[in-house]
């Protein structure tokens, strides 16, 4: 037999509707539900508070939080070498940079770096990209800006001595590829060219298995 489809089956409204409940006075009237929710409300006014009275009490984050991009500064000199990396992994452009010539080992510096902190998504592809662990995302997460010309900040108040942001580091280096605690010796005051040269004896050519036999025999003649 056809459905009738204008005429409903199950009416809440129908009285005749066999397996509605019916309701006292007191439900009709909403009264057991709203004392019991007084109830609730009354006995969590007891309980310990969890709120934190910011700002009066600041939020210290953990090693793994993403706040504001910062520059590293080892050694009174920033480690960026100008890669542009970070700027072409940046997904709302919110970096931009120029490079210049220098005297030093690593041959480039930023001429100026600016990070527009209103375009920030805070995503860390930067971090991600960076080759020189140049680029690292703070503690930082109380930004606030007058203008939009203040949300843009250069290197005078982005770059951060490593000494402040040393957990941010020791987090980076056990988060990333595990391979590299095993096949090389990554010496911080290497840091200043690029990956390859953290290591005396980096090749190219060489198999997984050779990796592993040649960081046994270098492990054998330090013995």
């Amino acid at each position: 037999m056809a459905q009738d489809l204008e005429k409903p089956v199950l009416n809440a409204l129908n009285k005749d509707y066999s397996t509605e409940r019916k309701l006292t006075v007191l439900e009709k009237m909403y009264l057991p539900e709203i004392l019991k929710g007084m109830a609730y409300s009354f006995k969590q006014m007891f309980q310990p508070t969890v709120t934190m009275q910011y700002p009066e009490v600041k939020w210290e984050p953990p090693a793994v939080f993403r706040g504001r991009p910062v520059l590293v500064k080892d050694n009174g000199r920033e480690r960026c070498v100008a890669c542009g990396l970070c700027a072409r992994a940046c997904p709302p452009l919110a970096i931009s940079m120029q490079a210049a010539e220098t005297d030093d080992a690593k041959e480039r510096f930023p001429d100026f770096f600016e990070i527009n902190m209103l375009r920030c998504i805070y995503c860390g592809f930067c971090e991600e990209v960076c080759p020189e662990e140049a680029i690292v995302m703070s503690k930082d997460y109380d930004l606030v800006f007058k203008s939009r010309e203040e949300a843009i900040y250069g290197k005078d108040r982005l770059l951060v001595d490593k000494e402040n942001l040393k957990e941010r580091l020791d987090f980076l280096r056990e988060y990333r590829n595990g391979q590299f605690g095993k096949f090389w010796d990554f010496q911080e005051e290497n840091n200043i060219h690029s990956v390859r040269n953290r290591d005396t004896k980096w090749e190219t050519g060489l198999s997984l298995v050779a990796l592993l036999e040649a960081k046994e025999a270098q492990a054998s003649a330090k013995k």
